[in-house]
Parts: structure tokens; sequence; C-alpha cells
């Protein structure tokens, strides 16, 4: 029979979401299983997003803008960024996506991290790309250095994850200094910095603050973890207005859909709400760490809403037995697991059952 799909990709892994916790839930015979996988923030929706959402539901049979216009003008009042180095899209991992569809051909060379984001090999191979991963630090930090080395006169791109996902760690600002400086003017670096609103560590960089007059230097951000908008997916990127307007043209038509421009408009009203929000999961971070090092797990610091344990070959019975007591974490075997941080009975919940595994 003839072969209807590209081979290449049967060699590469599925994105894996988090598990839907009312099937874990039916499983276990209890009202409602927690979910600790997935980096969104407990919460609930921001003020007034919710009612944008429901008035703009009256439109769905039309259109959105395109253009994005109005919320682009909103996005460049908040980062003082001009409208036309601005791209939305829905959530940065697709805009990521579409940045490399823009930048590569295949044969093509994309560096970056490893453990880093799982959707970067995916992201890669898409685009006929050739991955290039690049260890991290026995801390779990990226190695720049080492990143740098990588890169050949076929690397376009050069991803750097700030904080990393899933371990957390993030890059101090001389350390990315010397990196940015050390790359060919020629190879694109991309700031993915979709957990930007938790760092509380002075020494790591606003990307688009310290980098933006970079001309190969584009910085994604997303509205789905800490404003709240997993559900609608709404990211956008900066970069040098020709970087921008190349990636316009992949971009998928209207992608940015009508309910992601509103309940991203109203929840950019909403900035004294997120930082207060922010600051409760970065004190719910700390403790949830501080406990786990009490358990001999030698967890890294956090700049993220999740935390790391480098528990290797345990990973996957460690993370099956958390889901045994209703708790779903994020196993990314043989590594290690990653943890979402939730609400404090939430932690309290999936501490108790992390003793137990570990135990």
């Amino acid at each position: 029979m003839t072969r209807l799909t590209r081979p290449d990709l049967d060699a590469l892994p599925d994105y894996v979401p988090g598990r839907n916790v009312a099937d874990l839930a039916r499983e276990l015979g209890i009202a409602e299983a927690i979910k600790l996988a997935s980096n969104e923030v407990p919460f609930g929706p921001l003020p007034g997003v919710p009612e944008a959402v429901a008035a703009s539901v009256a439109n769905v049979h039309r259109y959105p803008d395109m253009g994005v216009v109005q919320l682009r003008d909103k996005l460049s009042d908040r980062y003082g960024v001009a409208p036309a180095r601005l791209v939305t899209g829905c959530g940065s991992v697709a805009l990521c996506e579409h940045l490399v569809k823009a930048t590569c051909l295949p044969g093509d060379e994309i560096v970056y991290a490893w453990r880093s984001f799982e959707a970067y090999p995916i992201i890669a191979a898409g685009a006929g790309a050739v991955s290039v991963r690049v260890p991290n630090k026995p801390g779990h930090a990226h190695d720049l250095p080492a990143l740098a080395a990588a890169i050949t006169d076929r690397t376009r791109v050069v991803i750097v994850c700030n904080p990393n996902n899933p371990t957390g760690t993030a890059v101090p600002k001389p350390d990315l200094d010397r990196f940015l400086d050390d790359v060919p003017s020629d190879v694109l670096v991309v700031l993915d910095e979709a957990y930007r609103e938790f760092v509380t560590d002075a020494s790591v960089p606003d990307g688009i603050a310290s980098y933006g007059d970079r001309p190969n230097v584009v910085v994604l951000r997303t509205l789905s973890k800490a404003w709240g908008l997993a559900g609608l997916r709404v990211g956008f990127l900066a970069a040098q207005p020709e970087v921008a307007a190349a990636v316009r043209k992949v971009v998928t038509p209207f992608s940015t859909n009508l309910l992601a421009q509103a309940a991203a408009l109203a929840a950019l009203d909403q900035e004294p709400e997120v930082r207060r929000r922010a600051a409760l999961v970065v004190a719910e971070r700390d403790r949830v760490t501080e406990a786990l090092r009490k358990l001999s797990v030698d967890v890294p610091d956090s700049q993220a809403n999740f935390v790391w344990l480098p528990i290797g070959d345990r990973s996957g019975p460690f993370a099956a037995a958390c889901e045994s007591r209703g708790v779903i974490v994020r196993a990314f075997h043989p590594e290690g697991v990653r943890v979402t941080i939730g609400t404090p009975s939430e932690n309290d919940a999936f501490l108790a059952a992390a003793e137990a595994a570990l135990a």
C-alpha cells in the first residue's frame, strides 16, 4: 500500500497533555481529582474576562480582526514595543512553530537545550529541520557555552527557554549577555519567556526590555499562564519589524480568534491582580520546594509556576503513585517529574502523596 504520510514522523513522540481530571476521578471513585500537570494557574479567570467573552459570543458567526489591531496596540502600550514588532497567535508554542516555518528549510538546524520544552523537537520535525539537543548542566540549567559551541553554518535558530520548562531553572543576565554576543548575527535566538511573570530573581533578565534592540533576538510570551487564558490560547512574540513581518506571512489566518482577542483585552486590564496571583504562586512554590527538600529530593530553585523533581528512573512510579491518591503530575521518564503549583490545599495533597510515594 502506498504510504500517504512522512515516514520520519514515526519516530516523533506525541505531545503529552496532562491527564483529564474527570477520567481519574471516575477511575478512583472519588469526587474530584487534582491536576498539577499542565502549568495552569488555579485561581479561575481574571475579573472581567468571562464578561468580555460572553459579550463577544454574539458575534462568533463573524471572522475576528485578522490584524488583531486592538490587541497589538494594547500589548504595544503594555510592553513598550512598536506594533510592527509584535505578532499574536494561538499561544507562544504556535508562534514558535510559525517562527521556525519562517526561518528554516528542510535540513537546517535548530539548537536547544535538553531537557527543555517537549514541543521543540515536534516543531523542528514539522519543518523538516534537524534538532540539535544540548544537555543541561548538572544543576538542570541551560549550558549556554555548549549551546553556542553547537552552532554550525547550518544553524538557523537557537532556543533559550528562560525560565526553562520543565526544570524551572533560569539564566542570569551576565551569562545571557555573553551568549548573545557569541551567537553569529545570522542565527536567530528565540527567548521563550512563557513563565516570565513568576520570576523573582532580579538577575534573570526581561528579554523584551534587555534585548529588544538586537536584530537577531525574538522573545516569546504567552497569556496562557499567569494571565489565566490557557483555555483560549493567546500568545505574542516581539521581534524586529522585518522578522515579525515574515512570521505574519505564515501565521494561520484568524488564529487569534474572536473570543481570545476579547479575553486578552480584558485580562490586560488586570495587571495588579495578575501580580497578586503570581505572588501567591511564588509563596507556595517556595513552600513546596522546601518541603520536598526535607524529603531528600534535590529540587532546583524554580523561577516558574512549577517545580522539578530530578528523581530519574523513579519518575514513572512516582507519578503513578501520586495518581493513585488523586493527584496528577507530569512525569518525564526517565529524568524527573514536573509539578505545577496549585492552591495551598492542592499542594498539601501533593506533598502527602509525594511523601508516601518516596517512602
